[in-house]
């Protein structure tokens, strides 16, 4: 297991590195600048010239990366030349936003989806047909008419909960829960059937195979072997759908944080990249790729806690 974490790790800093690279060169040769943007559309050559050198934009774009490499490494996100805000201080306001959306979309999802999966294989029947249909549903499912009719049924016609806005947790914890209902149930529900569907196969494979029915002859109980033995040997794809959850979400939350009018990291990028705001974008970048990095890390961790081959790979 000791080596198993130290090879993702390894793979893990490799590709943050490259995905802050390709991040610096993509800005760097999108049309306009951050002088651009401060000055407006009226300035004058000399001034836009002025400008880039007090910012930097006339040095090679390799040396400025470096530059900013040089900081991050020491923690140093940079400040805002748009704003004049701290960039770290920028993404620790808004990253509760974004964490509170994801986790509680993507726990929701998996909880419901294996929930409903493992009925499904035990029932199987009509049962299994109908999630094979709602899975299809779930593909097809458009995020932004399913938050308009969440919104008009749940905020408008019955004012169950809150159609905008965010409070944060410290401050009320009831308000946070009652925000986060309607924006996780527009994440959650799409994907919801097609874990469902995933947990179900896995779960019928598991079913069929020789152990189950050597316990069965023994006399174990149907309740043990669905979750003691079943479940267990069908965790591995359904880890590996939890970690493609959590990161499919993280870019859905960008859509979800703009109609719900929530302060999170996905408005955060959006307004910073058609700002130029290339120390913002870094930020936002470096934070999402370390979430995604993290969650792959704890899928490997349960693949090696689930399947010991996989320690011994």
């Amino acid at each position: 297991m000791t080596r198993l974490i130290a090879r993702r790790l390894l793979v893990s800093g490799l590709l943050v590195g490259v995905i802050s690279l390709l991040t610096f060169l993509l800005q760097a040769a999108a049309p306009g600048d951050t002088a651009r943007t401060i000055l407006g559309d009226h300035h004058s050559p000399a001034a836009h010239a002025q400008l880039r050198r007090r910012l930097g934009l006339d040095e090679p774009v390799l040396t400025r990366y470096g530059h900013w490499l040089a900081h991050a490494l020491r923690g140093d996100l940079g400040t805002s030349p748009i704003s004049g805000l701290d960039v770290t201080s920028q993404i620790t306001s808004r990253l509760p936003v974004t964490l509170s959306l994801t986790v509680g979309a993507t726990a929701a999802t998996a909880l419901a989806g294996v929930a409903l999966g493992v009925l499904s294989a035990v029932r199987g029947g009509r049962l299994g047909r109908v999630f094979d249909v709602l899975a299809l549903a779930g593909y097809a499912l458009p995020n932004f008419w399913l938050a308009l009719v969440l919104v008009t049924l749940f905020a408008v016609t019955f004012p169950l909960f809150p159609a905008t806005g965010y409070v944060p947790l410290a401050d009320d914890p009831g308000g946070w829960a009652r925000g986060l209902v309607l924006p996780v149930t527009t994440l959650a529900l799409p994907g919801t059937a097609v874990f469902a569907k995933q947990t179900r196969d896995a779960m019928l494979a598991a079913l069929s195979r020789d152990f189950v029915t050597a316990l069965r002859a023994n006399g174990a109980s149907e309740r043990s072997i669905v979750f003691r033995h079943a479940l267990r040997n069908a965790g591995v794809p359904v880890v590996t759908l939890v970690g493609l959850t959590f990161i499919g979400l993280l870019s859905g939350t960008v859509f979800v944080e703009a109609v719900f009018a929530m302060p999170g990291l996905g408005g955060l990028a959006v307004q910073a990249t058609t700002q130029h705001d290339v120390p913002t974008i870094q930020g936002v970048v470096i934070v999402f790729t370390l979430a995604v990095v993290t969650v792959n890390l704890a899928a490997d961790l349960a693949y090696g806690w689930l399947d010991p081959k996989v320690r011994a790979a």
